[in-house]
C-alpha cells in the first residue's frame, strides 16, 4: 500500500527535503507553548538505545487508558519509528483536517501519531538533515488534531534515545509535565540513565521517576530468578543519588516483547498478568504526580 505523505513532510525517493522545504529559524530559543487540546504531556526517555524505552512508553499509555483517561501517544523517535508496529497501525495512513492537521489513528483506546504514518516505504531510512528534522518535529508537536473528540487528558511523548536535537527541541518547544526515565540494570545503561536525568536538569523538567526494564528473569520452570543483567542496587543508588523515585520494575519477559511485536502490548494483550500490573502500577504513580484523578 502507498502512502500519502502532506507536502509540509514530503521527500523525495532519496530520503533528501525538497527544494524550499528546509525552514528558517528566528533567533534564541523558541518559546514554550502548550498542545492544543492536550491537558498534561509525559515524556518517555532513554539516553541509551536498547533499553525497551518504546515498549515501556507505549505499555504506560495503554495503562493510563484502562484508567481511564483520555490518551494520546506521539512518536517522536523519527529516525526509528516504533508506535506504529507496537499498535498494530503499519500501513495506515492519518486524514487531514479542514485546516490541514494530522487526525491522530486510534487503537486499543489510545490516540497515536507518527512519522512512520507517513512514510510510503516503512523499511525506508529517513535521511534529513537537522533543520528538515527539526521542521518535521514541530509539526508533529503542533500539528496534530488532539483536540478531537474532547481532547486528551494525558499525551505520553515517546523520545529518541540520547541527548541530542530532538530532545532539546521537544524541552524548549512543549511544557512538559515532566519525564520519565527508562534504564535496564546494566552499568552502561545506568551510566547513560545519569545523562538523561542530568539533561533535563540542564532544561528545567522535572524527572517523574525512573523505571527499570528488564530487572529480573523469573524462569518458568522452576521460578528461580535471575537478574541478566546485573543486580539493581546500581539503579537504586543512582536513584537515591538524584532524589528521583523508582517507579517500577518491569522484568524480563519473553511475552512483553512478542506482545509489542505481534502489535498489541502487554497491557492490552494480558491485562491481568503480574507484568501488567507493573504497568498499571507506574502510571497511578504518575498520574498521581501530575495531578489526574484516577
Amino acid at each position: 500500500m502507498t502512502l500519502t505523505i502532506p507536502r509540509r513532510l514530503m521527500h523525495t525517493s532519496r530520503g533528501l527535503p525538497q527544494k524550499g522545504s528546509i525552514p528558517r529559524f528566528q533567533r534564541g530559543l523558541p518559546q514554550k507553548r502548550a498542545i492544543k487540546g492536550v491537558s498534561h504531556v509525559i515524556a518517555v526517555s532513554s539516553a541509551k538505545g536498547g533499553v525497551g524505552k518504546s515498549t515501556i512508553a507505549a505499555n504506560l499509555a495503554l495503562a493510563f487508558a484502562r484508567l481511564g483517561l483520555r490518551t494520546g501517544i506521539l512518536d517522536t523517535d523519527l529516525f526509528g519509528p516504533s508506535i506504529p508496529t507496537l499498535f498494530n497501525l503499519t500501513n495506515t495512513a492519518p486524514a487531514l483536517t479542514a485546516s490541514n492537521q494530522l487526525v491522530p489513528l486510534t487503537n486499543y483506546g489510545v490516540k497515536t501519531m507518527s512519522l512512520g504514518y507517513l512514510s510510503a516505504d516503512e523499511s525506508a531510512p529517513v535521511v534529513w538533515r537537522g533543520p528538515m528534522l527539526l521542521k518535521a518535529l514541530q509539526q508533529l508537536l503542533h500539528d496534530v488534531d488532539w483536540a478531537g473528540a474532547g481532547g486528551l487528558d494525558v499525551l505520553v511523548l515517546d523520545l529518541p534515545p540520547g541527548t541530542g536535537d530532538v530532545q532539546l527541541s521537544v524541552a524548549q518547544q512543549v511544557e512538559l509535565d515532566g519525564a520519565v526515565v527508562v534504564t535496564t540494570p546494566h552499568v552502561l545503561a545506568v551510566k547513560d540513565a545519569v545523562k538523561g536525568v542530568g539533561m533535563f536538569a540542564k532544561v528545567g523538567v522535572p524527572v517523574l521517576g525512573l523505571v527499570q526494564n528488564m530487572a529480573v528473569f523469573r524462569c518458568p520452570c522452576c521460578a528461580a530468578e535471575t537478574a541478566v543483567f546485573g543486580g539493581n542496587e546500581k539503579v537504586r543508588a543512582m536513584c537515591d543519588g538524584f532524589g528521583i523515585e523508582l517507579l517500577g520494575d518491569v522484568p524480563l519477559h519473553p511475552s512483553i516483547g512478542e506482545d509489542g511485536s505481534r502489535g498489541k502490548p502487554t497491557v492490552a494483550a494480558e491485562p491481568e498478568s503480574e507484568r501488567a500490573a507493573v504497568f498499571m502500577d507506574v502510571a497511578r504513580k504518575l498520574a498521581g504526580k501530575v495531578g489526574l484523578e484516577v
